[in-house]
């Protein structure tokens, strides 16, 4: 089982910082220290996901073909039902840093309670609707007769760790809250390895096959969440918070989550309708796309992790009245952005000829990921402040906006990608263009509203 480290659980709730002194180094380099750690820990607590999940696939890649494509097909569903759900962490992160910041640490860990509640009664309703439904959710997928028995027999198991699997995003999104972004990474390589061990026994030393996988996934989901309950309970404890249900706290969790939960579906879109397109285009470019995808969103977890620090920070210090801070911090984070893009862009160039070949040994797949690879790195500047701005504003509870600018982005998008195909156009045309513009018109409508100030609400209260 996933067993919190003591440093994790002494280091919890209790742990929050305050906004970092000013140091021999003056300001800015105490800023870049807490910008470093609060996105180093996230960086790589984002990482040990994929990589662990890459492990699962290759214990039941070796059951055989069709055990691997029913992995594959429930892992779709509950890859998709994590990403919509992420607004748990998202909006939890923002509220209980504002709280904090406004000095009101029994609030936030109030907020975070009520965060995890309601991470649990939609998990509940998940998981009696992936029990019951699995195997018309699986035959949507278009899934093969081989297949099918397969992914119904995973994805009803595995339902049944939605509800811990929504509290772990919810408690993460407490933890980012109030500034500790250590305890999610401890928590996080605990359960994927607890995971991999389990996967392991349950699969080939059990003789359970894939539902071993799905059981082995379960039992690690749930003890992270009880490895967070603790940490965030014992900080609760300790702030006489208390443990009950408050439907209205729960309700205002739901209200604030609503309007991320609009601008997730509209990313999701973005990336099925992406992923449609290269698939018209031919074998080929479906799979180019894939890859050079995966490799776009490696990149995207150092960028994601400044996003989260920079939703910690701006949370904290809007809370605290201080839009000063908010706005130095924001300028500090966007310099770390673009730097970090630039630097991305220059190893996907360079080193091309060294992970290619990891990927593929089709020769036409190798040359056109090559050719798609110089847009990805050419976004890669555009990408690094796009992330931070979406964190900024995140952090600043300014999910309407988010809410009211994504399907725009997502119009801009569609609208491009129907003039590449309409035109001819392959996927080095759907990577620079399309692709291209998704990225320029978030940077532009990011960009115009942190330019302003109507972002800047401060107080305990998240802005509307």
């Amino acid at each position: 089982m996933a067993v919190v480290p003591e440093a994790a659980r002494t280091a919890a709730p209790e742990a929050a910082p305050s906004p970092p002194r000013q140091s021999r180094g003056g300001p800015r380099r105490a800023q870049d220290r807490e910008i470093l750690r609060l996105a180093v820990p996230a960086f790589f607590a984002l990482v040990a996901e994929p990589l662990f999940i890459l492990a699962d696939a290759a214990i039941v890649g070796h059951l055989g073909t069709p055990q691997l494509a029913g992995l594959g097909i429930a892992g779709a569903v509950l890859g998709t039902l994590v990403n919509l759900c992420v607004f748990l962490a998202y909006a939890t992160t923002a509220s209980v840093a504002r709280l904090l910041g406004a000095g009101d640490r029994r609030g936030a860990l109030r907020q975070g309670v009520d965060g995890l509640w309601l991470a649990a009664l939609i998990g509940a309703g998940l998981l009696a609707v992936g029990v019951v439904a699995a195997p018309w959710i699986v035959d949507a997928f278009g899934a093969s007769a081989t297949a099918a028995p397969h992914a119904t027999t995973y994805l009803r198991i595995s339902s049944l760790g939605v509800p811990a699997m929504l509290v772990v995003l919810a408690a993460t999104g407490v933890l980012r809250g109030l500034q500790d972004t250590r305890t999610p990474l401890y928590v996080a390589v605990a359960g994927f390895a607890s995971n991999l061990v389990l996967n392991l026994a349950l699969v080939y030393g059990a003789g359970l096959g894939i539902a071993g996988s799905a059981w082995g996934t379960v039992i690690a989901q749930c003890a992270m969440a009880v490895g967070y309950l603790v940490v965030v309970v014992r900080g609760a404890r300790r702030h006489d918070v208390p443990l009950v249900p408050d439907f209205g706290g729960i309700r205002r969790s739901a209200t604030a989550g609503l309007p991320l939960l609009v601008r997730t579906v509209s990313l999701r879109a973005i990336l099925l309708i992406a992923a449609v397109a290269a698939t018209r285009m031919g074998d080929t470019e479906i799979g180019t796309h894939q890859v050079a995808w995966q490799i776009w969103t490696l990149t995207a977890f150092a960028l994601d992790a400044l996003a989260i620090a920079a939703q910690a920070i701006v949370g904290r210090a809007l809370g605290a009245g201080d839009t000063a801070g908010a706005r130095e911090a924001t300028r500090r984070m966007l310099l770390w952005s673009v730097c970090t893009g630039v630097v991305f862009a220059v190893v996907l160039v360079a080193a091309r000829p060294l992970y290619i070949p990891w990927f593929t040994g089709d020769p036409e797949v190798r040359h056109l990921l090559g050719l798609v690879l110089l847009a990805a790195a050419a976004l890669q500047p555009i990408a690094g402040p796009v992330f931070v701005l979406d964190g900024v504003l995140i952090g600043a509870g300014d999910g309407r906006f988010l809410a009211l600018t994504m399907p725009v982005v997502l119009a801009v998008f569609a609208g491009t990608v129907a003039a590449v195909l309409g035109l001819g156009g392959g996927l080095i045309a759907l990577w620079w263009c399309a692709i291209g513009a998704f990225m320029a018109s978030r940077l532009v409508l990011l960009g115009w509203r942190a330019r302003g100030d109507k972002w800047m609400v401060t107080g305990a209260t998240v802005a509307k």
